[in-house]
């Protein structure tokens, strides 16, 4: 499975992380049985992402600076916005991975009724909840964040190895 990439850049108040690619991977967990979000936390789990919650998107722009961020759509659909405002509209649904990079601006546009996401950080990280424009110290926390050990997803070599490694 190829993970697609998106960099994107400042956008006003959202600072985005104009280094480290958001990394979408489609159709990445294969969804079965009657609870697919469990699916998603083995999958996290055993590769080193601590599965935090189950919910949706906030439906308001915000971004996060003491963490690198992975949602798993376990159903439903949405359209989420990426950057902040007049941002990148990405389709999501069920199997989807979303790899979001600290600094990056995101919010749910819309969703059906169904919309299930499973949240996970690597550890010691955290989704501070950032609505304004960055102070020098959370500039700073984005850039110095650490890698985590692994992709969510694909493990010690996978696409987070391949794009963040080397940025």
């Amino acid at each position: 499975m190829t993970a697609q990439t998106l960099l994107l850049e400042c956008n006003g108040w959202v600072p985005n992380n104009p280094r480290l690619p958001v990394l979408v991977y489609p159709k990445a967990i294969v969804i079965e049985g009657n609870d697919p979000a469990v699916l998603f936390e083995k999958t996290f789990s055993a590769n080193g992402w601590p599965p935090q919650w189950r919910d949706g998107v906030y439906s308001y722009h915000h971004y996060h600076t003491e963490g690198h961020e992975v949602l798993g759509i376990a159903s439903g659909h949405a359209r989420l916005m990426l950057g902040g405002p007049e941002g990148h509209v990405l389709e999501v649904g069920p199997g989807d991975v979303v790899l979001l990079p600290a600094g990056i601006g995101h919010c749910n546009l819309g969703a059906s009724n169904d919309f299930l996401v499973v949240g996970a950080y690597p550890p010691g990280q955290r989704p501070d909840i950032c609505r304004d424009a960055p102070s020098v110290e959370q500039l700073t926390n984005i850039a110095k964040l650490p890698f985590p050990d692994q992709d969510p997803v694909q493990g010690v070599d996978g696409a987070l190895t391949q794009y963040w490694r080397h940025a």
